[in-house]
């Protein structure tokens, strides 16, 4: 892993202050877009499935985003304090086996990350850059990594019994 930086850490900390106060329009956005890089992943998410469009206020909608922008920002800062993502074994156990039980695969991870990365693009406008995206595609291929580990024992798991 190639170290994540002070300066990377600040990046991520900054953007999602700023982002937070905006997360209601945030989370439609991500989700707009995760739909429109990969419309067949509409199936998998519960609050989508009945809908034909994006339904804008949706509460489960809103607080899923906000879980895995706050997730990654925070994978983010624990990069920099300890070297690697830390998330409570129950947070992590339960991550690993809704995303198997969704049929999550690895490109499903790659769509989110491009959604994510575009978003965070669109809401910081002017104080983007290359730096800010390097940051919180770092974190976030640092979380998913976590999850698709946890995902590979929970399937080890379901097979042996």
């Amino acid at each position: 892993m190639g170290g994540f930086t002070e300066e990377q850490e600040t990046l991520v900390k900054q953007s999602w202050e700023s982002m937070k106060l905006n997360v209601p329009e945030l989370s439609l956005r991500f989700f707009s877009t995760i739909l429109e890089i990969a419309p067949a992943a509409k199936g998998m998410f519960s609050f989508l499935k009945d809908s034909d469009e994006i339904p804008h206020n949706n509460p489960k909608l809103k607080a899923h985003a906000i879980k895995v922008f706050k997730m990654t920002c925070e994978a983010a800062i624990q990069l920099r304090e300890k070297g690697e993502v830390v998330i409570s074994e129950n947070t992590l156990k339960n991550l690993g086996s809704v995303h198997l039980k969704k049929g999550v695969i690895g490109p499903h991870f790659e769509v989110v990350k491009e959604a994510l990365l575009r978003t965070i693009k669109e809401a910081m406008g002017e104080q983007y850059s290359e730096e800010m995206e390097k940051a919180w595609s770092e974190a976030y291929d640092q979380l998913a990594a976590a999850i698709k580990a946890e995902m590979k024992e929970e399937a080890a798991a379901v097979a042996t019994n």
